[in-house]
């Protein structure tokens, strides 16, 4: 009655280019370890605390920039639908 009982074969699969550190098979972003608001917190309200935490130490010259680059859009988009930007000046 041997043909009856089946066992699932094991094999030792390891990828080609393993080196060996950690599990090849966890999909993880690079960024991440460079995040706070990744990890060990598990509360929503930690998370909350976490990414206000960052925003208010981030730097300040790249916001600056987002803020100018928001403002050249819009300005071409009023442009572009024929806005009156004479209330403006």
């Amino acid at each position: 009655m041997g043909f009856l009982k089946k066992t699932n074969k094991k094999f030792e699969y390891q990828p080609r280019y393993y080196k060996g550190d950690g599990s090849p098979y966890k999909i993880e972003h690079k960024l991440d370890k460079f995040r706070t608001t990744t990890g060990k917190n598990k509360g929503l309200k930690s998370k909350f605390s976490d990414a206000i935490n960052d925003l208010k130490t981030s730097d300040k010259s790249t916001n600056k920039t987002i803020i100018y680059i928001i403002i050249v859009l819009l300005f071409g988009f009023l442009y572009i639908i024929d806005f009156d930007l004479s209330i403006f000046l």
